[in-house]
């Protein structure tokens, strides 16, 4: 049995960042560059819900700090067996910061963590 990790519709290993629900924190107008994730450890497919053929999606809360750093993670829903996996994996994340008429911003955004069990 394979355990895969993947985004909705996306290829193993990719993880669905921002869309609609990403928006910058002070955002008054003027010209943005969007963040860009730089790092991404994926998370470890946890034992015991691989062995109960857990799957499914963790959708997060995050604040996307000026330096790129994840703050302020919040869990908005997902199994308990796979919160834990997706939390420890992008508190590791690194973006490329959010440029607001150049000037580094805070960005809130919503990231899906999908676990998929392969065979």
């Amino acid at each position: 049995m394979q355990a895969g990790y993947d985004s909705a519709g996306g290829a193993a290993g990719e993880v669905a960042v921002g869309g609609a629900g990403g928006h910058a924190a002070e955002l008054l107008g003027g010209q943005v560059e969007a963040a860009k994730l730089i790092y991404k450890p994926t998370p470890d497919y946890p034992p015991l819900a691989k062995m109960a053929r857990i799957q499914g999606s963790v959708r997060l809360e995050a604040i996307i700090a000026k330096d790129g750093t994840i703050q302020d993670l919040k869990v908005l829903s997902g199994h308990p067996l796979l919160v834990k996996a997706a939390l420890d994996a992008v508190k590791q994340w690194r973006y490329q910061p959010t440029l607001l008429n150049g000037e580094p911003v805070e960005v809130v955004t919503e990231i899906d963590v999908n676990f998929t069990l392969a065979g």
